[in-house]
């Protein structure tokens, strides 16, 4: 078998994708006509260039884009469409397991409310599992350039029945310049605290190449206690915070390509290393509709910058199993359709 059919076919995990970041322009356009309202002006543009593909260059430039094209999700049937749409490609590139992020904020603030959009979502996950056969569950993440009462006041409908059931833990994206992990400590502790009951965990961004980089991963590994770290390939630069997450089982869900469409490096050695030293690195698409690249596309650049090989390829599903939030009879039942295919591809461990 050769490796770019291994990686295709192989089944995965993907522990980094926002869905929001899964809106490609051909449904923003639809949506945009089924709500009767105008196209955002991000995608206004694109028309008049005859292109599907967003056009940024920066985080700031991506992050204005993404929220306006995000203007068209009104309704529970538009959540659910995106969140279906996404799903439909995770059986199409063998995503048995998905965990999914969405920012309520970024809807509430514009007056949806968060039972609409968490409704759309959890009936799409729902429908998925049942004709798909793909796994998949809620990560809710807190916006850290909004300030920390509004993300409490969300932990506060996230927190309210049946809404707590359909979340499997918090996260924390967006904008990190001037908003540390530390700005949330007390949102993060009461989620610990009061989410425990349903099995909640944490998980915090620390984007690549940031100011204050290996602060902030502290501040979420020490401080927050988070069980995974999303992005966070800066902690090559401190080899003792390196032992410190491998040795608390840590993971990271890392995106080479939007590494390097934010930063114009894929962050594909720093990762290598990483997972040479024993830190649970996986990979995932994180704005898949933004940066052009599902996990199989990930996957491959990998492969074509790196020292992956089957091996490696394997390592990285094996660890995403393994940090993914789910319970132990899933995860077994997960790694040995692995260790299956591994087998049945005949290709050396």
């Amino acid at each position: 078998m050769d490796i770019k059919t291994f990686y295709q076919s192989m089944p995965k995990a993907e522990l980094h994708v926002h869905i929001e970041g899964t809106l490609e322009p051909t449904m923003v356009r639809d949506l945009a006509s089924r709500n009767n309202i105008p196209l955002p002006r991000a995608l206004s543009a694109l028309e008049l260039k005859g292109t599907n593909n967003y056009a940024f260059d920066d985080l700031s430039s991506f992050l204005a884009v993404y929220y306006g094209a995000m203007g068209v999700l009104h309704t529970s049937q538009d959540f659910f469409d995106l969140a279906y749409a996404y799903l439909l490609k995770c059986r199409a590139q063998n995503i048995v397991h998905a965990e999914i992020f969405f920012d309520p904020q970024a809807h509430t603030s514009r007056g949806v409310a968060f039972s609409t959009v968490i409704t759309g979502l959890r009936d799409a996950l729902s429908k998925a599992q049942v004709e798909l056969g793909v796994s998949a569950q809620l990560i809710m993440c807190f916006l850290r350039d909004m300030s920390a009462e509004s993300a409490m006041a969300t932990l506060d409908e996230a927190l309210s029945s049946p809404y707590k059931e359909w979340i499997s833990g918090v996260g924390l994206d967006s904008d990190e310049r001037g908003n540390p992990p530390s700005k949330f400590a007390a949102v993060f502790t009461r989620a610990r605290r009061e989410g425990a009951a349903a099995g909640w965990k944490l998980t915090c961004h620390c984007d690549i190449d940031q100011e204050n980089s290996i602060e902030h991963i502290r501040q979420a590994v020490r401080d927050i206690g988070v069980d995974r770290i999303d992005h966070g390939t800066n902690i090559v630069e401190d080899g003792k915070l390196v032992d410190e997450v491998r040795g608390k089982g840590i993971g990271l869900t890392c995106c080479p390509i939007s590494n390097s469409v934010v930063t114009r490096d894929f962050k594909g050695k720093e990762m290598m290393e990483l997972m040479d030293r024993g830190v649970r690195v996986t990979v995932n698409s994180d704005d898949p509709a933004y940066f052009r690249g599902y996990v199989n596309e990930n996957l491959a650049l990998m492969c074509d910058g790196t020292h992956v090989g089957f091996k490696e390829l394997t390592q990285l599903q094996r660890n995403a199993f393994m940090i993914s939030w789910i319970d132990d009879e899933q995860r077994n039942k997960f790694l040995k359709s692995l260790d299956d295919f591994v087998e049945a591809s005949g290709v050396k461990r």
